[in-house]
């Protein structure tokens, strides 16, 4: 796409960078573009810092997102791997958003949960994804995973990560004792069938 990213999946929490091994290699640098841009958004937004200067940063990251990627600064890293998103990362812009609504705001984190299923519908189309409405049930079953309910949807090969994620969030609601080889079994099954 556009050349090696430059941060790479060890940036990531682990149940990222697993969901990121059942990505084609075709979706992967649009998969970890995502992953790297959410987690900078989370640094930015961490409890304990002073809201104004979250808003602030945020703002940055909101112009950031406005322009054409010619125009981005090269020193940021995440930046340069938002460019695998060809001239559609304008739509994440709704993440900036609903971290500083969940920073300053009072919804209890709904409008981020909403802008993040919208990131990944986005992503989606990126990827070429048709069936959009599955990525859309998956994505709140994985932002939400009380939620989930019936036979998961099903997933295409370029979502296989959101079918891993979704599974993972919905053993840790399930809390109780971890049963590792189940589980791995869960998760390869979700990320080999999409389901």
């Amino acid at each position: 796409m556009h050349g090696q990213p430059s941060e790479s999946a060890e940036m990531l929490d682990p149940a990222q960078r697993l969901a990121l091994v059942y990505a084609p290699k075709s979706a992967q640098a649009a998969w970890l573009a995502l992953f790297l841009f959410e987690r900078r958004l989370a640094e930015i937004a961490r409890p304990g810092r002073e809201p104004l200067m979250i808003q602030l940063r945020l703002s940055w990251w909101r112009d950031r997102l406005g322009e054409p990627s010619s125009a981005w600064p090269v020193s940021e890293p995440v930046l340069a791997n938002l460019k695998a998103w060809n001239e559609q990362h304008r739509e994440l812009a709704c993440l900036v958003d609903g971290w500083e609504a969940l920073v300053v705001g009072e919804d209890g984190g709904a409008e981020l949960a909403k802008a993040r299923e919208e990131a990944l519908v986005t992503l989606a189309l990126l990827l070429r994804v048709d069936d959009l409405e599955s990525v859309r049930q998956a994505a709140r079953q994985y932002i939400d995973p009380s939620i989930a309910s019936g036979a998961p949807a099903t997933l295409p090969r370029s979502m296989r990560p959101l079918s891993v994620l979704r599974t993972m969030a919905q053993r840790e609601a399930l809390g109780g004792k971890p049963t590792p080889l189940r589980d791995l079994g869960r998760v390869m099954w979700a990320g080999l069938l999409g389901r």
